[in-house]
């Protein structure tokens, strides 16, 4: 898939760490389309458009704390879909809840990330997610 192509869905709800993650990733020269979701009714919309043939995104950040829709909801969903069930989702959270990374797991997740407090570990962390994900990672072909 060409690297212009190859999208990010972030999903968070907080302004500050939206544009945190976003500036850490460009930091990192990731120059990938960044889609932003701030609820999880924005993220299933976004996933399961009404048009048919969007391209579906290369990895998902997913926070879980999210309005309206919960993330650990947003996730099963994406892994009852046919069309999204093998997309890589990374959780983004600030939540160390056990409960948490147990339900995640169970639900499919790729990966689960503890949002570090520290910015230059948050922008570390988020420069390696890029990376590993958007370049190194062989993703399944999208429909």
């Amino acid at each position: 898939m060409p690297e212009s192509q190859r999208t990010i869905l972030l999903v968070e709800d907080d302004p500050d760490h939206e544009l945190l993650t976003i500036r850490a990733l460009r930091k990192s020269n990731i120059a990938n389309e960044i889609m932003v979701a701030r609820d999880g009714e924005e993220a299933i919309a976004a996933l399961f458009p009404e048009a048919e043939n969007v391209p579906t995104p290369q990895v998902i950040l997913l926070d879980l704390k999210l309005p309206k829709v919960d993330g650990l909801e947003v996730l099963r969903r994406i892994r009852e879909s046919e069309r999204t069930r093998m997309l890589p989702v990374v959780i983004l959270t600030s939540s160390d809840e056990e409960s948490d990374i147990v339900r995640s797991y169970k639900l499919g997740v790729n990966s689960y990330i503890r949002k570090p407090v520290n910015f230059t570990e948050f922008a570390e962390a988020t420069r390696q997610l890029g990376m590993y994900w958007l370049v190194l990672n062989e993703c399944p072909p999208s429909n």
